[in-house]
């Protein structure tokens, strides 16, 4: 029989062959073949016609097919790209595998990264991948400059086939010479973004003319934001991670409605249940991290996110904030903290309104805090007042009062006068910083069992001194610890230690006094923000000091050479008073002493050993002259 009269095939055979050449993943050309061989064996027209037709559908089906490999292909690069950055700690590393899988995936000559230099103003060179010529690698790109730069400059992707003929781009000799070096045709560039500003460009690039399809565009953005992630310490594997948990919770959600409904009647119990019995902020936090099955903490204003606390206020929800909820902790206009909801990428409206109803909670058992503090810091303050203005007081009372709030009056303490030394822009300013120093003084009277109170535009404190403390020592932390706590700084002048306050309560008034002339004297030299007592002040302290401890500066200027007089019989301290008395000249002072002129000099080296080589300079001279002067006074029969 002739090929003419070739019987048709029986029906079907046509989708066979196809879906066969669909099965073995022929190529295109593979699927003209039985068309041709059709028209070659003569077969009908009808015949003809079906294999065109099934020749299109498998066409199209390996078309798409084709693109559900190709997306999943990359896809599957995008998430192996994730995967190892998730276990490299080197952003060199890191950089280093994106440049090298979107090489790899996009099939081009060459892949490399460049970033934002902001010293400079430009953009550099940071990691090649397939690049040979040492000119490129070291390239540098202004604003503007090249396809890079005007990636950089417009925040968008531009592509060309051909780098040289584009007149889009601004050329200039440094980047010309480079790409030809390199030989690059074809460039691709995305750029790298953090929230809204470019940190650099990612880019892929061919050696010979071609058009870069939308899906490697897309796929090139993608490696870009991995890189902005990788610099920017963040994770893209966190990110897919959270969508996918994200998406989770959702279908949790529609799975497990009456389950969410039936927790948050049981957290609203357990929060009432919690006021009750008296419970604290962190009590509130763990039964709602229990509910919402997340870690719920508790945190100040200022550490939480400031943009998403105040619109968490302003609108009265919980608001997201990258990968936390945010809940403004709030009591009229005053912000006094934030609830952060870690842990959850979503959160349903009832686990929303869980969140918000344990702030409001939170808010009342701080406010009720607050009311207690304040109450106990009144207290301290009313003791310390009548410790200052009546003396009268009966002492067994005294110490019953300061047992209570846990302060000790039979030990030793310090009177520290404290006062803000920062600008204020008006009264209202002045005043509430203020309060500010009142509260942080009286926080850290009741750490230190001791007393506080508000005086004199300022604060007083009645704190114990500990072993081996000294006043200049716990004068100088509290003036620390107050400005950091006001943001601004304090100056605490401190009195000598006292003791026996509930038997002599006038002690604590004079100590006081005393603490505030320091106080004063710190403004005078200069010394605004630091803490000081008398006995820092050299022989100004005695005018600073309650009680004129002459004997102790003294002993603390000249005690040296004097001990040194008595072991030794020596007359260091008469050559010191004729040696200062004949100004300081050592041959008047040899005919004032009657000895020979090398013996002044030797008795002035021993004083130099004895108090230190500066004992000489004008500050130093003047108080060992006083102290001289002191000691002859105090002793006059002595020669």
């Amino acid at each position: 029989m002739s090929r003419d009269h070739v019987q048709p095939a029986p029906n079907g055979s046509a989708e066979a062959e196809y879906l066969e050449l669909l099965t073995r993943d022929a190529s295109v050309e593979a699927y003209e073949r039985p068309v041709l061989a059709a028209r070659a064996e003569g077969r009908s027209a009808d015949r003809i016609a079906e294999l065109e037709q099934a020749k299109r559908l498998a066409l199209r089906v390996r078309a798409e097919l084709e693109g559900r490999r190709r997306r999943e292909a990359e896809l599957s690069a995008l998430f192996e790209t994730a995967h190892d950055l998730a276990g490299l700690r080197d952003l060199d590393a890191v950089l280093q595998a994106i440049v090298q899988r979107a090489r790899s995936l996009l099939g081009t000559d060459v892949a490399y990264l460049t970033l934002h230099d902001p010293a400079r103003g430009d953009t550099y060179m940071r990691v090649t991948e397939g690049s040979v010529s040492a000119r490129f690698q070291q390239l540098r790109l202004g604003m503007g400059e090249g396809l890079g730069g005007l990636v950089a400059q417009t925040t968008r992707p531009y592509v060309t086939d051909d780098y040289f003929a584009d007149a889009r781009f601004q050329h200039t000799r440094t980047i010309d010479s480079g790409v030809s070096d390199e030989g690059l045709v074809a460039i691709l560039g995305v750029p790298l973004m953090l929230g809204p500003h470019v940190i650099g460009v990612l880019f892929a690039a061919d050696r010979r003319a071609r058009v870069f399809e939308r899906e490697q565009i897309a796929v090139l953005g993608s490696f870009a934001a991995l890189a902005a992630a990788a610099i920017d310490t963040a994770n893209l594997l966190t990110e897919t991670r959270a969508a996918l948990a994200e998406l989770e919770r959702a279908n949790q959600i529609i799975r497990d409605g009456s389950a969410v409904i039936e927790r948050a009647s049981d957290v609203h119990d357990r929060l009432a249940e919690l006021v009750l019995r008296g419970g604290g902020v962190h009590d509130v936090a763990a039964a709602v991290s229990e509910v919402l099955d997340g870690t719920v903490l508790f945190t100040e204003a200022g550490a939480a996110p400031a943009e998403a606390l105040e619109a968490s206020r302003a609108e009265g929800h919980a608001v997201r904030h990258g990968g936390e909820w945010i809940a403004a902790v709030a009591a009229g206009g005053e912000l006094l903290g934030a609830l952060v909801l870690r842990g959850q990428r979503a959160l349903d409206p009832v686990d929303q309104r869980t969140l918000e109803r344990a702030a409001m909670v939170t808010s009342l058992l701080l406010l009720a805090r607050r009311s207690a503090a304040e109450a106990e810091h009144r207290v301290r303050g009313e003791l310390l007042d009548d410790l200052l203005d009546a003396r009268d007081r009966d002492p067994r009372l005294l110490r019953e009062r300061a047992a209570r709030l846990q302060a000790d009056l039979d030990a030793t303490h310090v009177v520290l006068a404290a006062r803000l030394d920062g600008p204020a822009a008006d009264a209202d300013e002045e005043a509430a910083a203020r309060r500010r120093l009142w509260s942080a003084a009286s926080h850290l009277a009741a750490t230190r069992h001791g007393l506080a109170a508000a005086r004199d535009g300022g604060t007083v404190l009645l704190l114990p001194l500990g072993a081996g403390d000294t006043a200049t020592e716990l004068a100088g932390r509290t003036a620390r610890h107050l400005g950091t706590a006001v943001h601004q700084p304090v100056t605490v002048g401190a009195s000598a230690p006292v003791t026996g306050l509930t038997a002599h309560p006038e002690t604590v008034a004079a100590a006081y006094a005393e603490g505030r002339r320091c106080l004063d004297a710190l403004h005078l030299l200069g010394r605004a923000g630091d803490g000081a007592a008398a006995e820092d002040f050299g022989f100004l302290g005695l005018l600073l000091a309650g009680e004129r401890d002459v004997a102790g500066f003294v002993g603390r200027t000249i005690g040296p050479v004097a001990s040194y007089d008595e072991r030794r019989g020596t007359d260091l301290l008469r050559t010191m008073d004729a040696y200062f008395s004949c100004g300081m000249s050592p041959a008047r002072t040899k005919d004032a002493l009657h000895v020979h002129v090398n013996t002044v000099a030797q008795r002035l080296e021993r004083v130099g050993r004895l108090l230190g080589e500066d004992w000489q300079t004008p500050a130093r001279a003047l108080e060992i002259q006083l102290a001289l002067r002191l000691h002859r006074l105090a002793a006059p029969d002595r020669r």
